[in-house]
């Protein structure tokens, strides 16, 4: 893991540059592709109000951008204050192309918090000694699940618990008794991550560019795709504390165990640190991972968006989805084995059509997707217990989930114990979602509602769905658009983990999709 390998990467930089911006700007970025396939950009976490067409990902949104070819995107940010994130959204190529947008307040707004002496933006990261786009496309050809990272990185270093050389560790300088902010991104491929400064206390200030009730912790856990902003004040005695990042799983195959270290270094400090005294929770613990996520809630601060959850009486679209790992035959030269891997919602395994759904459906052109995504499995079974004699065919299709402006969804996201299980962390793009609520074992639509948080849910993204339960999350379809709903585990949509959610127009131009704009890369079929 201490070889150089030759990566795509954006302005010779890994991670790339941070965008660095006000609530509510409107942000122009012109993309110029100089490598040797084509690839797009996603702005996670982003609304993009009306705006789909800059959204990203490709396919659903977008065709590549082609090699020798470039383009602007136009990003209207809206309610997002923190930290969010952009990265390419082409096969598996964000492991390399991927860096921060840092939201700062709005003229006149200030923090919901004493203001930080200083921030660091940290990025926790999956580094495989190989290029990200040839290692996937091998796998996918063989019918066979990708390799295992050889290391985990933050800020694009390795640490010094892999015997790379010392010169690869990431180090940020502090002044005794300042107090910063930590911008901390989860940009790994597959895996969740603890988190932790040694002998340090972190404060949960906002998740996925949103506040929430502060909270105080030895650790994160945070899963791919999510964004956290923390305080951390350099209250310790002088001298050089570890920083340290490993893998969190309930999976039957779980991530390589890996632990990867930083330094928060105090300002003239020299001297050693000691790995021993690196402290963690175990990959396995369930306990620690419930404990810290069941402490985020929103919080009533006039820097968030007012709470505004759809009640029951609200709620005209509910949608009850599984998540399963399966097999389909594979068929092509490149075969080791007779069944591949795939995944899917609903028993849907998500195929890419050769132009984007969104220029389909804005143009009318048939027989690129289809409007019906399954609103309930195909049939029931105890989904996280004894799979013995179940048998759950699986079709390839796109297919799409349509909803009519202002209706108030709630999905329900259930895990099955169908592959090896473990958890999904579900990111909705064109939207921030209510997390209302979570259990274990098989959802119950006649009792588990009464269990749900319509107080202070947390708004978020990305949801982790735990492996052997199910979450909730509602929200009102007021952002028009074709936006792509999939597993933030890589592996998991390259098999199918995806489908499209479909917000048709309202009845005036303000409820509408903006207009296609002329500049929109062009797809090799059209």
């Amino acid at each position: 893991m201490c070889n150089t390998s030759t990566l795509l990467v954006v302005n010779n930089s890994y991670p790339g540059p941070e965008i660095r911006v006000h609530r509510g700007d409107t942000v122009f970025v012109n993309v110029h592709n100089r490598g040797k396939y084509g690839f797009t950009i996603h702005w996670h976490g982003v609304k993009q109000p009306r705006n789909p067409w800059f959204d990203g990902p490709e396919f659903i949104t977008q065709c590549p951008i082609r090699p020798r070819t470039n383009f602007t995107y136009k990003i209207i940010l809206s309610e997002e204050i923190g930290t969010l994130w952009w990265h390419a959204h082409s096969d598996w190529t964000r492991g390399s192309v991927h860096g921060a947008i840092v939201i700062l307040p709005a003229e006149n707004e200030t923090y919901p918090f004493p203001t930080p002496d200083g921030e660091q933006t940290i990025i926790l990261e999956s580094w495989y000694n190989g290029n990200f786009k040839k290692i996937i496309d091998k796998a996918l050809a063989a019918g066979t699940p990708p390799p295992q990272p050889d290391a985990y990185a933050i800020n694009g270093h390795l640490g010094d618990t892999y015997g790379c050389p010392t010169d690869t560790i990431f180090r940020m300088e502090v002044d005794y008794e300042k107090t910063y902010l930590l911008r901390i991104i989860n940009a790994a491929m597959n895996e969740q991550q603890f988190f932790t400064i040694m002998n340090h206390t972190l404060t949960v200030v906002a998740v996925d560019a949103s506040y929430v009730r502060r909270f105080k912790s030895d650790y994160i856990l945070i899963s791919p795709g999510q964004t956290m902003d923390v305080l951390v004040s350099a209250n310790r005695n002088a001298g050089q504390y570890y920083m340290a990042t490993r893998p969190s799983s309930d999976s039957d195959v779980p991530p390589v165990d890996f632990i990867t270290t930083g330094i928060f270094q105090y300002t003239n400090f020299v001297g050693g640190s000691n790995a021993s005294l690196i402290t963690l929770p175990a990959m396995n613990n369930t306990d620690a991972m419930l404990n810290f996520i069941s402490r985020i809630r929103n919080t009533n601060v006039t820097q968030n968006p007012p709470i505004n959850v759809p009640v029951d009486t609200d709620i005209n679209r509910r949608v009850f989805i599984t998540l399963a790992v399966n097999d389909l035959p594979c068929k092509n030269s490149k075969c080791v084995v007779s069944d591949g891997f795939a995944a899917s919602l609903n028993n849907v395994s998500f195929v890419y059509p050769h132009i984007d759904v969104l220029q389909a459906y804005y143009r009318n052109i048939r027989g690129v997707f289809a409007e019906n995504f399954p609103f309930l499995p195909p049939e029931f079974y105890d989904f996280t217990g004894n799979l013995t004699g179940v048998v759950s065919a699986v079709e390839v299709g796109t297919r799409a989930i349509c909803v009519n402006y202002g209706d108030a969804v709630e999905i329900v996201l259930q895990s099955t114990q169908m592959g090896a299980g473990g958890s999904h962390p579900i990111h909705l793009h064109g939207y921030s979602f209510y997390w209302v609520g979570a259990g274990f074992g098989n959802f119950n639509g006649e009792t588990d509602p009464s269990t749900y948080n319509l107080v202070d849910p947390p708004l978020m993204n990305t949801i982790d769905v735990p492996g052997t339960g199910w979450v909730a999350i509602r929200f009102f379809a007021n952002n028009p658009g074709v936006w792509y709903m999939h597993c933030h585990f890589e592996r998991h949509t390259s098999w199918g983990m995806s489908t499209v959610l479909i917000v048709r127009n309202g009845s005036t131009i303000e409820t509408s999709i903006r207009p296609r704009p002329s500049t929109m890369p062009r797809c090799h079929r059209t």
